[in-house]
Protein backbone atom coordinates (compact mmCIF):
# COMPACT_ATOMS: atom_id res chain seq x y z
CA UNK A 1 0.00 0.00 0.00
CA UNK A 2 1.40 2.95 -1.44
CA UNK A 3 -1.30 5.59 -1.83
CA UNK A 4 -4.23 5.91 0.58
CA UNK A 5 -7.62 7.68 0.04
CA UNK A 6 -9.41 9.05 3.35
CA UNK A 7 -13.17 9.17 2.79
CA UNK A 8 -13.47 11.37 5.74
CA UNK A 9 -13.10 14.34 7.83
CA UNK A 10 -12.27 15.88 10.94
CA UNK A 11 -10.93 14.20 14.22
CA UNK A 12 -10.85 10.88 12.41
CA UNK A 13 -9.54 11.51 9.68
CA UNK A 14 -6.49 13.42 11.05
CA UNK A 15 -6.18 10.34 13.28
CA UNK A 16 -5.61 8.34 10.17
CA UNK A 17 -3.53 10.87 8.36
CA UNK A 18 -0.79 10.36 11.10
CA UNK A 19 -0.68 6.32 10.91
CA UNK A 20 -0.34 6.66 7.44
CA UNK A 21 2.32 8.71 7.19
CA UNK A 22 4.23 6.96 10.27
CA UNK A 23 4.04 3.63 7.49
CA UNK A 24 5.40 5.65 4.76
CA UNK A 25 1.45 5.67 3.58
CA UNK A 26 0.84 8.73 1.31
CA UNK A 27 -2.33 10.53 1.81
CA UNK A 28 -5.61 12.12 -0.26
CA UNK A 29 -8.43 13.47 1.65
CA UNK A 30 -11.73 13.77 -0.11
CA UNK A 31 -13.52 16.87 1.29
CA UNK A 32 -16.37 18.81 1.05
CA UNK A 33 -16.18 22.59 0.06
CA UNK A 34 -16.29 24.46 3.70
CA UNK A 35 -13.78 21.17 4.81
CA UNK A 36 -11.49 22.39 1.75
CA UNK A 37 -9.13 24.41 4.52
CA UNK A 38 -9.79 21.89 7.81
CA UNK A 39 -7.14 21.03 9.63
CA UNK A 40 -7.13 17.63 8.39
CA UNK A 41 -6.85 18.79 4.76
CA UNK A 42 -3.45 20.67 6.17
CA UNK A 43 -2.28 17.18 6.89
CA UNK A 44 -2.60 15.39 3.97
CA UNK A 45 -0.25 15.00 1.17
CA UNK A 46 -3.14 15.97 -1.21
CA UNK A 47 -6.99 17.15 -0.75
CA UNK A 48 -9.59 16.98 -3.35
CA UNK A 49 -12.51 19.06 -3.46
CA UNK A 50 -15.68 16.68 -4.50
CA UNK A 51 -18.56 18.38 -3.43
CA UNK A 52 -20.63 21.11 -1.72
CA UNK A 53 -21.53 20.79 1.66
CA UNK A 54 -24.52 18.41 1.87
CA UNK A 55 -22.81 14.90 3.24
CA UNK A 56 -25.22 13.11 0.35
CA UNK A 57 -23.35 15.47 -2.23
CA UNK A 58 -19.90 15.20 -1.06
CA UNK A 59 -19.06 12.34 1.53
CA UNK A 60 -21.77 10.29 0.55
CA UNK A 61 -21.16 10.61 -3.17
CA UNK A 62 -20.21 7.24 -4.03
CA UNK A 63 -18.76 7.60 -7.40
CA UNK A 64 -17.35 11.26 -6.23
CA UNK A 65 -14.93 9.10 -3.77
CA UNK A 66 -14.30 6.64 -6.07
CA UNK A 67 -13.59 8.79 -8.72
CA UNK A 68 -11.49 10.86 -6.48
CA UNK A 69 -9.39 7.61 -5.61
CA UNK A 70 -8.52 6.71 -9.04
CA UNK A 71 -8.03 10.01 -10.63
CA UNK A 72 -5.02 10.62 -7.65
CA UNK A 73 -3.61 6.94 -8.60
CA UNK A 74 -4.59 5.89 -4.80
CA UNK A 75 -4.24 1.82 -4.20
CA UNK A 76 -6.37 2.08 -0.90
CA UNK A 77 -9.71 3.86 0.74
CA UNK A 78 -10.34 3.49 4.08
CA UNK A 79 -13.38 5.05 5.06
CA UNK A 80 -12.85 6.13 8.67
CA UNK A 81 -16.05 5.63 10.56
CA UNK A 82 -19.87 6.96 9.50
CA UNK A 83 -20.50 8.16 6.26
CA UNK A 84 -19.54 5.16 3.74
CA UNK A 85 -17.92 2.88 6.07
CA UNK A 86 -20.94 -0.27 6.24
CA UNK A 87 -21.59 0.28 3.01
CA UNK A 88 -21.25 -2.78 1.62
CA UNK A 89 -22.02 -1.74 -2.70
CA UNK A 90 -19.49 0.67 -2.22
CA UNK A 91 -16.89 -1.90 -0.37
CA UNK A 92 -17.35 -4.00 -3.28
CA UNK A 93 -17.58 -1.04 -5.73
CA UNK A 94 -13.84 -0.06 -4.76
CA UNK A 95 -12.61 -3.36 -4.72
CA UNK A 96 -13.62 -3.84 -8.35
CA UNK A 97 -12.60 -1.05 -9.43
CA UNK A 98 -8.79 -2.68 -8.72
CA UNK A 99 -8.61 -0.89 -4.63
CA UNK A 100 -7.79 -2.09 -1.63
CA UNK A 101 -10.96 -1.97 0.91
CA UNK A 102 -9.25 -1.21 4.43
CA UNK A 103 -12.07 -2.95 6.34
CA UNK A 104 -14.19 -6.59 5.91
CA UNK A 105 -15.68 -8.04 2.61
CA UNK A 106 -18.42 -6.60 1.61
CA UNK A 107 -20.52 -9.41 2.15
CA UNK A 108 -19.81 -9.44 6.19
CA UNK A 109 -20.91 -5.79 5.94
CA UNK A 110 -23.97 -6.73 4.25
CA UNK A 111 -24.57 -9.93 6.71
CA UNK A 112 -24.04 -7.37 10.06
CA UNK A 113 -25.06 -4.25 8.57
CA UNK A 114 -28.73 -6.12 8.69
CA UNK A 115 -29.46 -6.28 12.59
CA UNK A 116 -31.93 -9.36 12.27
CA UNK A 117 -29.68 -11.00 10.45
CA UNK A 118 -27.01 -10.34 12.89
CA UNK A 119 -28.84 -11.92 15.42
CA UNK A 120 -29.26 -15.20 13.61
CA UNK A 121 -25.59 -15.51 13.06
CA UNK A 122 -24.87 -14.60 16.26
CA UNK A 123 -26.95 -17.02 18.08
CA UNK A 124 -26.00 -19.61 15.56
CA UNK A 125 -21.64 -18.73 16.67
CA UNK A 126 -22.98 -19.31 20.12
CA UNK A 127 -23.23 -15.50 21.45
CA UNK A 128 -25.91 -14.94 23.68
CA UNK A 129 -28.98 -12.76 22.47
CA UNK A 130 -31.67 -11.18 23.72
CA UNK A 131 -35.43 -12.41 23.53
CA UNK A 132 -36.77 -11.48 20.69
CA UNK A 133 -38.40 -12.38 16.81
CA UNK A 134 -35.97 -14.58 15.16
CA UNK A 135 -35.70 -12.13 12.14
CA UNK A 136 -37.25 -8.80 10.65
CA UNK A 137 -41.41 -8.76 11.21
CA UNK A 138 -43.61 -10.54 8.61
CA UNK A 139 -46.97 -9.69 7.29
CA UNK A 140 -48.50 -12.63 8.59
CA UNK A 141 -46.82 -12.60 12.09
CA UNK A 142 -49.39 -11.66 15.08
CA UNK A 143 -47.33 -8.84 16.10
CA UNK A 144 -49.38 -8.71 19.62
CA UNK A 145 -48.86 -12.66 20.40
CA UNK A 146 -45.31 -12.50 19.16
CA UNK A 147 -44.35 -9.16 22.02
CA UNK A 148 -46.57 -11.11 24.43
CA UNK A 149 -44.30 -14.14 24.03
CA UNK A 150 -41.28 -11.13 24.42
CA UNK A 151 -42.67 -9.55 27.07
CA UNK A 152 -42.99 -5.62 27.71
CA UNK A 153 -40.90 -3.62 27.76
CA UNK A 154 -39.52 -3.76 24.37
CA UNK A 155 -37.74 -2.08 21.44
CA UNK A 156 -38.85 -1.89 17.92
CA UNK A 157 -35.66 -1.95 15.94
CA UNK A 158 -35.28 -1.47 12.33
CA UNK A 159 -32.80 -4.17 10.47
CA UNK A 160 -30.58 -1.98 8.59
CA UNK A 161 -30.09 0.59 11.50
CA UNK A 162 -27.13 0.94 13.66
CA UNK A 163 -25.22 3.27 16.09
CA UNK A 164 -28.10 3.61 18.09
CA UNK A 165 -30.35 5.11 15.31
CA UNK A 166 -33.85 3.55 14.52
CA UNK A 167 -34.69 2.21 17.93
CA UNK A 168 -38.00 2.71 19.45
CA UNK A 169 -39.24 1.76 23.23
CA UNK A 170 -42.54 0.63 23.84
CA UNK A 171 -43.90 -0.02 27.23
CA UNK A 172 -47.57 -1.16 26.87
CA UNK A 173 -49.61 -3.30 24.07
CA UNK A 174 -51.57 -0.30 23.44
CA UNK A 175 -48.62 1.40 22.08
CA UNK A 176 -47.19 -1.88 19.90
CA UNK A 177 -48.89 -1.42 16.30
CA UNK A 178 -48.46 2.31 16.06
CA UNK A 179 -45.18 2.61 16.90
CA UNK A 180 -44.40 -0.62 14.57
CA UNK A 181 -45.83 1.68 11.53
CA UNK A 182 -43.80 4.83 12.91
CA UNK A 183 -40.83 2.53 12.74
CA UNK A 184 -40.83 1.27 9.75
CA UNK A 185 -41.53 4.25 8.21
CA UNK A 186 -38.78 6.21 10.00
CA UNK A 187 -36.79 2.86 8.94
CA UNK A 188 -37.69 2.63 5.36
CA UNK A 189 -36.53 6.65 5.37
CA UNK A 190 -33.52 6.76 6.85
CA UNK A 191 -32.36 3.62 5.48
CA UNK A 192 -34.05 2.42 2.60
CA UNK A 193 -35.98 -0.37 3.90
CA UNK A 194 -38.82 -0.88 6.25
CA UNK A 195 -37.46 -3.77 7.74
CA UNK A 196 -38.22 -4.08 11.82
CA UNK A 197 -37.36 -6.77 14.33
CA UNK A 198 -38.89 -6.89 18.12
CA UNK A 199 -36.10 -7.35 20.97
CA UNK A 200 -36.43 -7.58 24.63
CA UNK A 201 -35.57 -4.20 26.50
CA UNK A 202 -33.23 -4.17 29.23
CA UNK A 203 -33.74 -2.13 32.36
CA UNK A 204 -30.80 0.05 33.43
CA UNK A 205 -28.66 -1.79 31.11
CA UNK A 206 -25.15 -0.82 30.26
CA UNK A 207 -23.20 -1.40 27.27
CA UNK A 208 -20.62 -2.98 26.46
CA UNK A 209 -18.44 -4.34 23.41
CA UNK A 210 -15.44 -6.27 22.42
CA UNK A 211 -12.67 -5.50 19.90
CA UNK A 212 -11.98 -7.84 17.58
CA UNK A 213 -9.12 -7.96 14.87
CA UNK A 214 -8.89 -11.09 12.40
CA UNK A 215 -7.03 -11.49 8.51
CA UNK A 216 -9.79 -13.98 7.07
CA UNK A 217 -8.77 -16.88 8.94
CA UNK A 218 -7.55 -16.20 12.61
CA UNK A 219 -9.08 -13.93 14.54
CA UNK A 220 -8.60 -12.48 18.08
CA UNK A 221 -10.12 -10.07 21.09
CA UNK A 222 -8.46 -6.85 22.42
CA UNK A 223 -10.77 -6.74 25.36
CA UNK A 224 -13.58 -5.16 26.02
CA UNK A 225 -14.94 -1.54 26.48
CA UNK A 226 -18.08 -0.11 28.33
CA UNK A 227 -19.79 2.81 26.64
CA UNK A 228 -22.88 3.19 28.71
CA UNK A 229 -22.52 7.03 29.08
CA UNK A 230 -25.16 7.86 26.12
CA UNK A 231 -27.26 10.67 25.62
CA UNK A 232 -30.10 10.13 22.82
CA UNK A 233 -28.47 6.84 22.46
CA UNK A 234 -24.82 7.84 21.06
CA UNK A 235 -21.82 7.31 23.23
CA UNK A 236 -20.39 10.31 25.04
CA UNK A 237 -17.93 8.58 27.33
CA UNK A 238 -16.43 5.31 27.13
CA UNK A 239 -13.39 3.37 28.89
CA UNK A 240 -11.98 0.23 28.91
CA UNK A 241 -11.47 -2.50 30.12
CA UNK A 242 -15.46 -2.77 31.05
CA UNK A 243 -15.42 -2.07 34.81
CA UNK A 244 -17.37 -4.50 37.48
CA UNK A 245 -18.19 -7.17 35.09
CA UNK A 246 -18.05 -10.91 36.28
CA UNK A 247 -15.15 -13.17 34.74
CA UNK A 248 -17.55 -15.32 33.71
CA UNK A 249 -19.45 -12.83 31.69
CA UNK A 250 -16.30 -11.36 30.15
CA UNK A 251 -14.71 -14.25 28.98
CA UNK A 252 -18.15 -15.47 27.32
CA UNK A 253 -18.72 -12.13 25.56
CA UNK A 254 -14.89 -11.92 24.49
CA UNK A 255 -14.74 -15.53 23.14
CA UNK A 256 -18.15 -15.67 21.41
CA UNK A 257 -17.11 -12.88 19.91
CA UNK A 258 -14.07 -14.00 18.32
CA UNK A 259 -16.42 -16.63 17.10
CA UNK A 260 -18.94 -14.88 15.51
CA UNK A 261 -16.51 -13.13 13.33
CA UNK A 262 -14.27 -16.58 12.69
CA UNK A 263 -17.53 -17.62 11.17
CA UNK A 264 -17.88 -14.50 9.28
CA UNK A 265 -14.21 -15.22 7.42
CA UNK A 266 -13.77 -11.34 9.37
CA UNK A 267 -10.93 -9.46 8.07
CA UNK A 268 -9.57 -6.35 9.82
CA UNK A 269 -11.25 -4.40 13.06
CA UNK A 270 -14.93 -4.88 14.11
CA UNK A 271 -16.89 -4.66 17.10
CA UNK A 272 -19.58 -7.01 18.96
CA UNK A 273 -21.63 -4.77 20.94
CA UNK A 274 -23.73 -6.03 23.86
CA UNK A 275 -26.36 -4.87 26.36
CA UNK A 276 -25.33 -6.07 29.74
CA UNK A 277 -27.91 -6.60 32.63
CA UNK A 278 -26.02 -5.97 36.25
CA UNK A 279 -29.01 -7.56 38.30
CA UNK A 280 -29.10 -10.80 36.33
CA UNK A 281 -25.30 -10.73 35.56
CA UNK A 282 -26.00 -11.76 31.67
CA UNK A 283 -25.02 -10.34 28.21
CA UNK A 284 -26.54 -10.06 25.62
CA UNK A 285 -25.73 -9.47 21.69
CA UNK A 286 -26.61 -5.98 19.89
CA UNK A 287 -24.88 -6.02 16.82
CA UNK A 288 -21.46 -5.80 15.10
CA UNK A 289 -20.12 -2.54 13.56
CA UNK A 290 -17.72 -3.22 10.69
CA UNK A 291 -15.48 -0.64 10.85
CA UNK A 292 -13.14 1.18 12.91
CA UNK A 293 -14.71 2.82 16.52
CA UNK A 294 -14.99 5.97 17.46
CA UNK A 295 -13.69 4.70 20.95
CA UNK A 296 -10.84 2.63 19.80
CA UNK A 297 -8.20 5.15 21.36
CA UNK A 298 -9.21 3.42 24.92
CA UNK A 299 -8.30 -0.32 23.57
CA UNK A 300 -5.24 1.37 21.95
CA UNK A 301 -3.92 2.63 25.41
CA UNK A 302 -4.38 -0.06 27.40
CA UNK A 303 -3.12 -2.53 25.07
CA UNK A 304 -0.15 -0.80 23.29
CA UNK A 305 -0.95 -0.96 19.84
CA UNK A 306 -1.83 1.06 17.12
CA UNK A 307 -5.51 -0.11 15.92
CA UNK A 308 -5.16 1.53 12.51
CA UNK A 309 -1.82 0.48 11.38
CA UNK A 310 -2.87 -3.54 12.07
CA UNK A 311 -6.09 -2.77 10.15
CA UNK A 312 -3.92 -0.83 7.21
CA UNK A 313 -1.16 -3.81 7.07
CA UNK A 314 -4.45 -6.55 7.14
CA UNK A 315 -5.56 -4.98 4.12
CA UNK A 316 -2.35 -5.11 2.41
CA UNK A 317 -2.77 -8.96 2.82
CA UNK A 318 -0.98 -9.16 5.70
CA UNK A 319 -1.77 -12.10 8.58
CA UNK A 320 -2.31 -11.30 12.28
CA UNK A 321 1.15 -10.39 13.70
CA UNK A 322 -0.30 -11.43 16.94
CA UNK A 323 -1.72 -14.51 18.81
CA UNK A 324 -4.27 -14.16 21.53
CA UNK A 325 -1.40 -14.54 23.89
CA UNK A 326 0.91 -11.88 22.50
CA UNK A 327 -2.54 -9.37 24.00
CA UNK A 328 -1.38 -7.68 27.36
CA UNK A 329 -4.14 -5.32 28.98
CA UNK A 330 -2.55 -2.67 31.41
CA UNK A 331 -4.57 -0.18 33.34
CA UNK A 332 -7.40 1.72 32.52
CA UNK A 333 -8.90 4.25 30.00
CA UNK A 334 -11.16 6.79 29.67
CA UNK A 335 -12.85 8.60 26.08
CA UNK A 336 -14.52 11.57 26.54
CA UNK A 337 -16.21 12.88 23.40
CA UNK A 338 -15.94 16.80 22.98
CA UNK A 339 -19.15 17.97 21.18
CA UNK A 340 -19.86 21.11 19.94
CA UNK A 341 -23.29 21.31 21.52
CA UNK A 342 -25.33 22.93 24.24
CA UNK A 343 -26.45 20.31 26.66
CA UNK A 344 -28.52 22.69 28.39
CA UNK A 345 -30.38 23.16 24.97
CA UNK A 346 -31.43 19.37 24.52
CA UNK A 347 -28.00 18.82 23.34
CA UNK A 348 -28.52 21.56 20.14
CA UNK A 349 -25.48 21.96 17.57
CA UNK A 350 -23.34 24.62 18.13
CA UNK A 351 -21.55 25.79 15.10
CA UNK A 352 -19.46 28.70 14.65
CA UNK A 353 -15.43 29.79 14.31
CA UNK A 354 -13.02 28.59 17.44
CA UNK A 355 -11.37 31.81 18.69
CA UNK A 356 -9.39 29.40 21.40
CA UNK A 357 -8.32 26.20 21.81
CA UNK A 358 -6.12 24.46 24.65
CA UNK A 359 -5.81 21.12 25.53
CA UNK A 360 -4.24 19.15 28.34
CA UNK A 361 -1.09 17.34 28.56
CA UNK A 362 0.79 15.17 31.14
CA UNK A 363 1.48 11.62 31.67
CA UNK A 364 -1.26 9.04 30.54
CA UNK A 365 -3.21 12.02 28.61
CA UNK A 366 -4.11 11.93 24.62
CA UNK A 367 -6.09 14.70 22.77
CA UNK A 368 -7.00 13.49 19.43
CA UNK A 369 -8.76 15.86 17.67
CA UNK A 370 -9.85 17.76 14.24
CA UNK A 371 -10.01 21.09 14.90
CA UNK A 372 -7.20 23.71 15.96
CA UNK A 373 -7.82 27.36 16.93
CA UNK A 374 -9.27 28.97 14.12
CA UNK A 375 -11.09 26.51 12.74
CA UNK A 376 -14.56 26.61 12.10
CA UNK A 377 -17.32 23.74 13.41
CA UNK A 378 -19.63 23.52 10.17
CA UNK A 379 -23.19 22.72 10.91
CA UNK A 380 -23.56 20.15 8.25
CA UNK A 381 -22.13 17.42 10.11
CA UNK A 382 -21.33 15.25 13.30
CA UNK A 383 -20.71 18.14 15.67
CA UNK A 384 -17.49 15.47 17.72
CA UNK A 385 -14.74 18.44 17.90
CA UNK A 386 -11.63 16.29 19.79
CA UNK A 387 -11.57 13.11 21.78
CA UNK A 388 -10.02 12.98 25.78
CA UNK A 389 -8.40 9.74 26.26
CA UNK A 390 -6.77 9.25 29.63
CA UNK A 391 -4.89 6.42 30.96
CA UNK A 392 -3.44 5.33 34.65
CA UNK A 393 -2.63 2.21 36.60
CA UNK A 394 -6.27 1.74 37.66
CA UNK A 395 -9.97 3.08 37.27
CA UNK A 396 -9.83 5.15 40.03
CA UNK A 397 -6.68 7.12 39.57
CA UNK A 398 -8.03 7.25 35.66
CA UNK A 399 -11.44 9.49 37.18
CA UNK A 400 -8.59 11.45 38.77
CA UNK A 401 -6.55 12.15 36.45
CA UNK A 402 -8.86 12.45 34.03
CA UNK A 403 -10.75 15.06 36.53
CA UNK A 404 -7.33 17.12 35.87
CA UNK A 405 -7.09 17.05 32.48
CA UNK A 406 -11.00 17.69 31.76
CA UNK A 407 -10.72 21.26 34.05
CA UNK A 408 -7.67 22.34 31.75
CA UNK A 409 -9.40 22.36 28.50
CA UNK A 410 -10.19 25.29 27.47
CA UNK A 411 -12.74 26.33 24.35
CA UNK A 412 -13.61 29.53 23.23
CA UNK A 413 -16.16 30.19 20.21
CA UNK A 414 -18.72 27.82 20.45
CA UNK A 415 -20.72 25.37 23.20
CA UNK A 416 -19.60 22.26 24.23
CA UNK A 417 -20.51 19.35 26.41
CA UNK A 418 -17.57 19.70 28.93
CA UNK A 419 -19.58 20.62 31.33
CA UNK A 420 -21.37 18.01 31.18
CA UNK A 421 -18.05 15.73 31.04
CA UNK A 422 -16.62 17.42 33.88
CA UNK A 423 -20.39 16.24 36.01
CA UNK A 424 -20.38 13.06 34.87
CA UNK A 425 -16.86 12.49 36.21
CA UNK A 426 -17.92 13.65 39.16
CA UNK A 427 -21.19 12.03 39.62
CA UNK A 428 -20.54 9.30 42.61
CA UNK A 429 -22.50 6.84 40.26
CA UNK A 430 -20.00 6.44 37.79
CA UNK A 431 -16.99 5.93 40.31
CA UNK A 432 -19.52 3.23 42.23
CA UNK A 433 -20.48 1.78 38.89
CA UNK A 434 -24.34 2.64 38.91
CA UNK A 435 -24.73 4.44 35.63
CA UNK A 436 -26.43 3.08 33.27
CA UNK A 437 -27.29 3.67 29.21
CA UNK A 438 -30.04 5.78 30.28
CA UNK A 439 -28.16 7.94 33.47
CA UNK A 440 -28.02 10.92 31.61
CA UNK A 441 -31.70 11.40 30.64
CA UNK A 442 -32.81 10.30 33.71
CA UNK A 443 -30.49 12.39 35.67
CA UNK A 444 -31.66 15.75 33.76
CA UNK A 445 -29.33 18.01 37.36
CA UNK A 446 -26.56 16.74 35.17
CA UNK A 447 -27.08 19.52 32.28
CA UNK A 448 -29.24 21.88 33.90
CA UNK A 449 -31.67 20.73 31.77
CA UNK A 450 -33.71 17.79 30.31
CA UNK A 451 -31.46 15.67 28.21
Amino acid sequence: MEKLLIANRGEIAVRLIRTAREMGIRTVLVASEPDAASYASSLADECVVIGPAPASKSYLDQQAVLKAALDAGCDAVHPGYGFLSENAAFARAVVEAGLIWVGPSADAISLMGDKSRARQAAETAGVPILRGTPGALRKEDDVLSVADWIGYPLVVKAAAGGGGRGIRLVTSEQDLLATVEVAQAEAQAAFGSSDVYLEKFVQRARHVEVQILGDGENVIHLGDRDCSMQRRQQKIVEEAPAPDLPEAVREKIRLSSVELARECGYEGLGTVEFLYDPEAHEAAFIEMNTRLQVEHPVTEMITGLDLVREQLLIAAGGKLRLSQEDVRFTGHAFEFRLNAEDPENGFMPSPGALQHLEWPGGPGVRVDSGVVTGSVVAPFYDSLMAKLIVWAADRDEAIDRSVRALAEVRVEGVKTTLPLLSSLLRAPALRAVEHHSKFIETTPELTGASA
